[in-house]
Formats: C-alpha cells, structure tokens, sequence
C-alpha cells in the first residue's frame, strides 16, 4: 500500500511538472523591477499584444466549441477597445461577425462612496437581441483584485439571464481579494502592490502596449 502510495505522489508531481512546462502563459515575475511614475518599463509592446489577443480570439472559439451565439461585452473604458480587436481577430480567423457590446460598471463599484459625488460614467451598451440565453465574452484589459469583474457581473445579471460568461483579460497580474479567475489570460504578470499594470489602446492613450509603473503617493 506504501509503495502504491508513492507511485501515485510522483505520478501527480511528475504530472504537475509536465503541465507547468507546457503552459504556453507563465507567470512572469517584474517584482525585481524598480520603476517610477514617470518612468514606466514596457511589458508588452503592440506587436506582444496583437499576438497575444489573436491567441484570445482562437482560445474563445475553441472554450466555446463551436457555439455562434455568443457576443464580446468590453469593460468600459479599454476593455471595450480590447474587445473589438478580438471581434477583428476572429473575423479575420473564421470570416464570423461577432456582435460586440459596452459596460460601465460604475454604479456597481463597491467603493462608489470613495469615487466622489460626480463620478465618470461611461456608456453601457448591449448588442441587440439582449443577453438572454447568449454565451458573454466578458473582455477587460487588466485583472487585479477581482472586483471590477465582480462588478461587471452583477450588472449583466441585471441585464439579462446568459447562458455562459466567459472572463477574458489580457493581462492578470495576480493578487485577487475575491475568489475570481479568468477564464483566457493574455499574459500573466507578479508584480508589487506598489506598482501598477496599465494597458495603453491607441483612440486613448495613442499606442498599443502594456506599461509597468510605480503608483504614485499623494
């Protein structure tokens, strides 16, 4: 029974090891990075993410295996523009219109009272025919604590009744408060709680990449 045991412990270890070396998405460590605010160090640059959302655009057709009623729902403001990019990649790939929609989760922040009394608010806007019995590509541009998802989620639930929801970031940079995990991840990053992830689109911010800065102390 020993013997058997230990056969089975290096089974799952050798297991383990082999699906750790064949993760086409490590976790890539920047803890070890000194940055400041003003001098941010590129991550990805637009060629890093051109591929990595063409990869996105593949892995939601395969998670949804062959279903075309889905819709891709960007988390206002850069998810929407990350959204429409895997919209063209996949109409480049498969020759499919994929309807995409807007969400702004503002009203469904949990620290709404922190914003202040004139908050942003972006547009919200469905594709038509609603979200009912629709698989949702939920798309943002970073992954953090898992509110912002939490937030979004409970906006769709509002607004219809899905049969799926998929969550798609391009990046995910770890250290969750709730227990949300994304679904397709662009790249994987860890970085330090006094550091922060951002991803610049071109109609916002005038390029496409992913920057690494220091947060700035008021």
């Amino acid at each position: 029974m020993m013997l058997a045991d230990g056969f089975l412990c290096n089974y799952l270890w050798a297991a383990r090891n082999a699906v750790r070396r064949a993760d086409p998405r490590p976790i890539e460590g920047v803890r070890t990075r000194k940055v400041t605010p003003t001098d941010p160090t590129v991550l990805m640059d637009g060629a890093d993410v051109r591929r990595a959302v063409d990869r996105m655009a593949h892995e939601v057709l395969e998670k949804l295996g062959g279903n075309r009623r889905f819709v891709l729902i960007g988390i206002q403001r850069r998810g929407v523009d990350l959204a429409g990019m895997i919209s063209t990649a996949i109409a480049a790939a498969e020759g499919i219109e994929v309807a995409t929609g807007t969400l702004d989760i503002t009203f469904y922040r949990d620290d709404l009272m922190a914003v202040g009394p004139r908050p942003v608010v972006g547009e919200t806007k469905l594709p038509t025919g609603g979200l009912d019995d629709m698989a949702v590509v939920l798309v943002d541009d970073v992954l953090y604590t898992g509110r912002t998802a939490r937030a979004a989620l409970n906006e769709l639930m509002d607004w219809g009744r899905p049969a799926r929801i998929l969550l798609c970031v391009l990046v995910d940079r770890g250290d969750r408060e709730l227990p949300i995990q994304p679904d397709i991840v662009g790249r994987a990053f860890q970085v330090l709680a006094n550091q922060r992830v951002d991803v610049h689109v071109p109609d916002i911010d005038g390029e496409l990449a992913v920057v690494l800065s220091a947060v700035e102390r008021g």
